[in-house]
């Protein structure tokens, strides 16, 4: 749908069906989810969105990302190899401080010199410690696509990812309602990013297929208990179809983490907090991204 062709009063009702729907949503994913840090962030980031005044359908025709593809690099046949999405990470919320005085150019630098295939960049400042000048930063340095790693909850979200110079952002299924996903999804598209569409279940794999996701990310920790279950992250890719470009996510610290990745099927992998904690992460990088990618069972 071109969303900047909608008429102002349609805009205004159909962001009502959407704020409905939403709340709706919301509470059925509540009763169904043990509270985690994650519906703390989220609730962080929609009191941000909700105090965002601009109209997203008036940037649509200004703002258009024109730079490597994240979707053309995961799917790469050059080299039959696992994908590696190496990230930009200087805190979390779990851990605390990873690196306080990281340079997200540097770093970027040794990624791309140790083979990966992609960049992850954290932007979020109050629970990551990032920000949009990492992105720069890291476009300036490289010339691998980004993806831009926030938590995404507007439209305005989407836009202003293709604005600062990232390839793709990230949809976490967890955090968002259908018709959310699939507004942000189809701006994405409109605004030339892809979108690594993020699930932890067999349900929320259903949703994100139901959608049209391309770039499904795995994540193996489970929000409830913090735990890495490499077994559940095998079990969700078989309900995945062979078309869909499938990332593991979480918890990927070694190079059998790794293997164990691919031999279940895996595309991509993205690691963070190993990589910027390496002396050396050129040399890291390049020992996940030698694996031989997998068969599909």
């Amino acid at each position: 749908m071109n969303w900047s062709r909608v008429a102002p009063g349609n805009r205004e009702r159909h962001s009502d069906k959407i704020v409905a729907n939403v709340l709706v949503e919301c509470h059925r994913y509540h009763l169904k989810m043990t509270p985690t840090y994650l519906d703390d962030i989220v609730r962080y980031h929609r009191k941000r969105a909700g105090s965002d005044e601009r109209v997203w359908q008036d940037r649509m025709a200004s703002v258009r990302y024109e730079g490597p593809s994240l979707l053309d690099a995961l799917n790469d046949d050059a080299h039959a190899n696992v994908k590696v999405i190496a990230e930009v990470k200087r805190r979390s919320p779990s851990k605390g401080w990873i690196d306080e005085h990281l340079d997200p150019g540097e770093l970027a630098r040794d990624y791309q010199e140790g083979g990966a295939s992609a960049i992850s960049v954290l932007t979020d400042r109050p629970h990551f410690a990032g920000s949009s000048g990492d992105v720069s930063a890291v476009r300036a340095a490289c010339t691998l696509p980004i993806l831009r790693k926030d938590f995404t909850v507007s439209a305005n979200d989407v836009l202003d990812a293709a604005a600062m110079g990232a390839s793709a952002v990230l949809l976490i299924v967890a955090a968002l309602s259908d018709e959310e996903l699939a507004l942000f999804l189809d701006v994405a598209r409109q605004c030339g990013l892809a979108a690594l569409v993020e699930v932890h279940d067999h349900d929320e794999a259903r949703r994100a297929v139901d959608l049209g996701a391309a770039i499904i990310g795995v994540n193996q920790r489970d929000l409830r208990t913090f735990e890495v279950s490499p077994d559940r992250a095998a079990s969700v890719i078989g309900s995945l179809p062979r078309d869909v470009v499938t990332v593991a996510e979480s918890g990927l610290t070694t190079r059998e983490d790794v293997e164990r990745s691919a031999a279940a099927g895996f595309d991509a992998v993205l690691v963070g907090e190993s990589f910027v904690r390496s002396d050396q992460p050129a040399v890291a990088v390049r020992s996940f991204a030698t694996v031989a990618k997998g068969r599909r069972a």
